[in-house]
């Protein structure tokens, strides 16, 4: 019997193909998140708070959180994930999910933390210093 070509088949491998690296991706970087959940977090923090994006009370409790936070990211539903970072999925192309994730906590959430005084800058710039830390987690495309 003559094999047909499917002109969708190839496309079907390639999509797939794109999310399998992007699962990959993910458990990498969770992973990480969760082995390095205090340096990440210590870096992060310091980072905010050169960059004068936030103003606390304490760094310490905010490292403690981020650190928490970390750590938690790991056993997160997909959904929840999803959801939280819907209002700025395509501020940029490629984004890194996690930076995404934590742009928006700092945003929505964070401003509301009783050691938090005030959150400053726009989303994007936000996400920018949050990407200079978990940009080092993220495994290289290629």
């Amino acid at each position: 019997m003559a094999r047909t070509n499917n002109p969708y088949g190839a496309g079907d491998k390639a999509v797939k193909a794109i999310d399998r690296d992007r699962e990959r991706e993910r458990r990498f970087m969770m992973q990480a998140c969760f082995k390095h959940a205090d340096e990440l977090a210590t870096k992060l923090v310091q980072r905010l708070l050169d960059e004068h994006i936030i103003e606390t009370t304490s760094d310490r409790d905010l490292r403690e959180l981020f650190s928490s936070l970390f750590t938690k990211l790991a056993d997160m539903e997909e959904f929840d994930m999803q959801f939280k970072i819907a209002p700025i999925r395509s501020m940029v192309n490629n984004p890194n999910f996690i930076t995404l994730y934590l742009t928006q906590y700092i945003i929505e959430d964070l401003v509301e933390h009783p050691k938090v005084q005030d959150v400053y800058g726009e989303d994007l710039e936000v996400y920018r210093v949050v990407d200079s830390v978990l940009s080092k987690i993220r495994p290289q495309a290629g």
